[in-house]
């Protein structure tokens, strides 16, 4: 990775500083990246990054927006599974991450948030500006949406922080916690050496499992079964997981459905795989779920909402339900993330991916290792064709094929995906093939999301590609920037409607609702007159770019040059003017 940024002057080896003690916590944890937006409030963390360790172990990621110092970090947790740091400055910093956090919380990814303020004691504050960036409780910002926060008041406290924080958000269910600097302890001497302990004691607990009982329960749910569904949701990146979901729906002869919300968890093209990734259950989809006389859930997120696309009255769903996840325990009252109550016959709080492995041992005894499925294929995914006008006029879904002509037997990551993507032409084929979607549904993180991912991935033969929707680029183009300046490789392609056009689709139906003209629903959305030159403020961040392109013949060659362009080490941004649409429903604000 270009540009490492090494001080030109050979940093101190010796911990004089409070801000010292944090910095090496850092270290010990085998944090390997910190990415920030720079601010006076830890003016003394920095430097003990920069002339304490070298910006080594962590190396800095400069940002240009705080947006992205989060989403950064966000998007290396979803191919890790371990906290990367990250640094606000003071309650601005936090005011303007906050979106970011809330993003990573709902999508539950690990983080390590370090926060500053303004010296706590009052004499330590210069005029105007130490006082407008000191906050009493800081944490209160986030609280309702991180695991834990803690403002440490001494060296040995902000040990203890950090062994904390490094404990409770990579365990699971894992969510970001926050640290907050006292700008006054940054930049204390210390009185005496600090013990920094080592971090083998303070490591998180293995995931919980389910009891005996549980297992034993739904492995005869499913050996018993005429028509099994399962529900694979959250889960991890080991391939050996991923294996064993794969057996577990072969040996209970069980439908498959994945939810496009969610990273890669099941291959998309595999024959009990009965429809493809989804928001919302198409007719199809509906027409299996009726015929479920099982479903197990394992850490499906939002497991009352798919139900009550079948019927209102969710209590009474004749199905026999299992539904496996840790994510009560960070269920509380400010955020609905926790969503609707679903109905649960057996309800288990484990891992998901243990209770896979437990159950499987299991069934594999019982049905003495004969999978019940018999090998014919339930999978409805239609023939992938490019749409009739694609020769002069792109739809969204030409895009996915496009993508997945220009990958073929290769390998690749898909960081991220425009809402209404169809998923049924891209298929998912390992852990690592689709990263998910950001969480809290918050604009501005497609491009640091994708940033993060690639940084995670850089040394892994597997070019990183982004599908962003254009207003999502546009908040957050300036990622881009850091990409360039590290030399950190991605695909990011624009689906690029000039518009708002989930927010159209919403005008529209309140338009109807009230019998008003519903051909007004583009005023106020469209970003068109003049077109906003996507390619041109890519260039301005240092990342080559091409567009608008707008036929099929130019997408399939742009692909070309942009994955070349990756594959020898170089971000590349492609800007496709679609015409405005979706394949699959969307994600929004409420129908």
């Amino acid at each position: 990775m270009k540009n490492i940024e090494r001080p030109k002057v050979t940093p101190t080896n010796n911990a004089e500083w409070g801000s010292d003690v944090a910095a090496r916590m850092l270290r010990e944890l085998d944090i390997p990246y910190i990415s920030l937006n720079p601010g006076a409030s830890y003016r003394g963390f920095h430097d003990s990054l920069v002339n304490y360790l070298g910006n080594e172990a962590p190396q800095m990621l400069l940002c240009l927006n705080e947006d992205h110092v989060v989403s950064i970090a966000h998007g290396y947790a979803k191919v890790t599974g371990k906290a990367m740091a990250c640094v606000l400055h003071s309650n601005v910093g936090l005011l303007h991450g906050s979106m970011g956090i809330f993003n990573a919380w709902c999508d539950r990814a690990p983080m390590i948030v370090v926060g500053a303020t303004g010296p706590v004691a009052p004499e330590k504050r210069r005029p105007w500006i130490d006082w407008i960036h000191t906050a009493k409780d800081q944490g209160a910002l986030l609280r309702d949406y991180i695991k834990w926060d803690d403002e440490p008041r001494s060296p040995h406290g902000i040990v203890e922080a950090f062994l904390r924080g490094n404990q409770l958000t990579n365990a699971q269910p894992t969510a970001p916690v926050y640290i907050c600097l006292d700008a006054g302890l940054q930049e204390q001497k210390l009185d005496e050496p600090v013990a920094i302990p080592t971090t083998a004691r303070y490591q998180p607990a293995a995931t919980p499992r389910a009891n005996a009982a549980d297992i034993e329960t739904v492995a005869e749910m499913l050996a018993k079964a005429e028509n099994p569904l399962i529900l694979f949701g959250r889960a991890g990146r080991d391939q050996v997981a991923w294996d064993r979901r794969v057996r577990l729906a072969e040996l209970s002869g069980a439908s498959v459905m994945t939810s496009i919300r969610e990273r890669s968890v099941f291959p998309t093209a595999h024959g009990l795989h009965v429809v493809p990734p989804f928001y919302w259950l198409s007719p199809t989809a509906k027409e299996i779920v009726r015929k479920a006389d099982v479903i197990v859930s394992f850490d499906w997120v939002d497991l009352n909402g798919f139900l009550l696309q079948m019927t209102r009255s969710t209590e009474s769903y004749p199905a026999k339900i299992a539904h496996v996840t840790l994510d009560a325990s960070l269920h509380r009252g400010w955020s609905m993330d926790y969503f609707a109550l679903p109905p649960v016959d057996v309800p288990i709080a484990a891992g998901a991916d243990e209770v896979v492995e437990d159950v499987l041992a299991l069934l594999e005894r019982k049905l003495a290792g004969k999978a019940k499925w018999d090998g014919t294929s339930r999978n409805t995914y239609p023939v992938p064709a490019y749409s009739a006008g694609a020769a002069t006029e792109l739809a969204p879904r030409d895009i996915e094929i496009a993508l997945a002509k220009a990958r073929g037997e290769e390998t690749f990551t898909l960081a991220h995906v425009t809402i209404g993507w169809a998923g049924d032409a891209y298929h998912f084929r390992d852990p690592y093939d689709f990263m998910g979607h950001d969480g809290g549904a918050g604009l501005a993180a497609g491009p640091g999301l994708t940033v993060g991912v690639a940084l995670a991935l850089k040394d892994e033969a597997r070019p990183v590609v982004s599908v962003l929707g254009d207003g999502d680029f546009l908040q957050g183009v300036t990622a881009l920037w850091t990409a360039a300046h590290y030399g950190i490789p991605a695909l990011f392609i624009v689906s690029n409607n000039r518009s708002n056009f989930n927010d159209e689709i919403h005008q529209e139906a309140v338009a109807k609702a009230r019998s008003r003209p519903p051909e007004n629903r583009w005023i106020g959305q469209r970003m068109d007159e003049p077109v906003v030159d996507l390619a041109g403020m890519a260039r301005c961040q240092g990342v080559e770019a091409e567009g608008p392109i707008k036929t099929v013949a130019e997408l399939e060659e742009a692909i070309k040059r942009g994955l070349a362009a990756v594959r020898a080490g170089k971000p590349y941004l492609l800007d496709v003017h679609v015409t405005p649409g979706y394949a699959n429903p969307p994600l929004s604000r409420g129908a």
